[in-house]
């Protein structure tokens, strides 16, 4: 099983870069399942829910969010209306106030691919928040481990869990954490890809961060000179999508659907040429 996965798609050139990204890479590599997240689509703030509509037309398995998940009212209800579209799983619940969305979703391959005995590829794929630097959620590690026991008593071999962080260290700690139990761990929010992609000793698949998908000539898709501005004045000013050809940041990740564990990951980061 090939799991394609771009990092944060910042604004319009985000969208087109991975649009074109999927017309190549998808045949080129044979995948069976992408995932994206698309937290920072409208405008580098949240999604909207048309957004959500043109990546799943584009052959989008499951989009997944992080902070800016409800940046946009409209995508509140639209959350309700498909299980595609996750958000961070360790956000806290409470009887009188639920949490719109879903933390975790599982699709079948929509590529006609099937298992060794037949059956539709499954994956599962989960999304938690880091706390280092961030809002104060429940805790990620203990929340994907109950999830994941939930799948695996569901028989779900392949998961892929979007770790949503700040904090390098906290990444990595919870990569070692789930190592064995998942079968890739893929870290975005940062959007500066890192070059540690490997496999760990139990089988598992990781990266601190796959980077971001938008205009590379930025500081993290906003356009230079307000956040060159911003740094040298400390003034509130409102960040803008940088405009310009964008490019990708993804990787690929082979995973055994039998025993969950991965083969292999390859990281990309390409500008686009049309």
């Amino acid at each position: 099983m090939k799991v394609l996965y771009f990092g944060d798609v910042f604004g319009k050139p985000g969208r087109d870069a991975v649009k074109i990204a999927l017309a190549r890479l998808v045949p080129a590599h044979q995948i069976d399942f992408v995932v994206v997240n698309g937290e920072n689509a409208a405008h580098g703030n949240g999604i909207l829910p048309d957004m959500a509509e043109d990546f799943f037309e584009m052959g989008v398995d499951v989009l997944t969010t992080g902070n800016h998940a409800w940046d946009q009212r409209q995508i509140i209800p639209f959350m309700a209306t498909t299980t595609r579209l996750i958000r961070p799983l360790n956000y806290p619940e409470h009887p009188a106030y639920k949490v719109p969305g879903r933390g975790s979703t599982v699709v079948e391959s929509r590529r006609k691919a099937t298992a060794k005995d037949g059956s539709p590829l499954r994956l599962a794929v989960v999304q938690v928040m880091g706390r280092v630097f961030m809002d104060a959620l429940d805790c990620p590690f203990r929340a994907a481990e109950n999830e994941v026991e939930r799948l695996d008593n569901l028989d779900i071999q392949c998961i892929l869990v979007d770790f949503h962080g700040e904090a390098s260290s906290e990444k990595q700690a919870f990569a070692h954490f789930m190592d064995g139990r998942v079968s890739a761990v893929v870290g975005s929010h940062s959007h500066v890809q890192t070059a540690d992609e490997r496999i760990l000793a139990g089988g598992t698949a990781a990266i601190t961060d796959v980077g971001m998908s938008g205009c590379f000539d930025s500081v993290i898709g906003v356009k230079k000179e307000i956040s060159i501005q911003k740094f040298l004045t400390k003034r509130p000013i409102k960040y803008e999508p940088a405009e310009g050809p964008g490019g990708y940041g993804c990787v690929i990740i082979d995973i055994d659907e039998t025993t969950g564990r991965s083969r292999s990951i390859l990281r990309l980061r390409e500008a686009v040429v049309t």
